[in-house]
This record gives C-alpha cells, structure tokens and sequence, in this order.
C-alpha cells in the first residue's frame, strides 16, 4: 500500500506522506495542526475587520497599486461663464 502522494503545480514538491503534509524541505505538519494554524489565521482576519482571506488580499492588491486619485481641471472662463463651482 503506497501512502505517499506527490502534488502537481503551484505545490511541486508538496505531499502527504501517512497523516503528515510534507514540505519540500521535509518539515512535516499534522492534519491538527495546520487546522490550528488557519483557525488562527482567520482570527487575525476578523480582529484586523476582515470577514475572508480573499476580502484581505483583494484589499492588498489595491493598496499595492497605490492610492486612486482623482483630478479635475475646471477652467476659470468655464467657473467664471457659469457662475458656480464644480463639484
């Protein structure tokens, strides 16, 4: 019986060993704990007013592509011709 199961992809050189994921350094991490680790993630998601990972790294893409900014030129003939102000 063969209980070593190599991933294809994004996790090359992942697998699951037994009941054990397998990094490609050969750190091994059990069922229970990785279930720990994104419990915990998603408590650092909520308390930071995230309701999902994909909500926060949505939120970081835009961040990284800097802040949007919004220019008007309004001519001073045009404010003068219509007598107010562009909003």
């Amino acid at each position: 019986m063969n209980d070593r199961h190599d991933f294809p992809g994004e996790w090359y050189g992942w697998r699951l060993a037994g009941r054990h994921l397998v990094s490609p350094d050969g750190e091994r991490i059990t069922r229970e704990r990785l279930s720990g680790l994104l419990w915990r993630d998603g408590m650092e998601l909520r308390l930071a007013g995230y309701a999902s990972r994909r909500k926060a790294e949505a939120d970081r893409r835009r961040s990284a592509a800097g802040p949007r900014i919004k220019v008007v030129i309004v001519e001073m003939a045009e404010l003068r011709k219509n007598g107010r102000l562009a909003s």
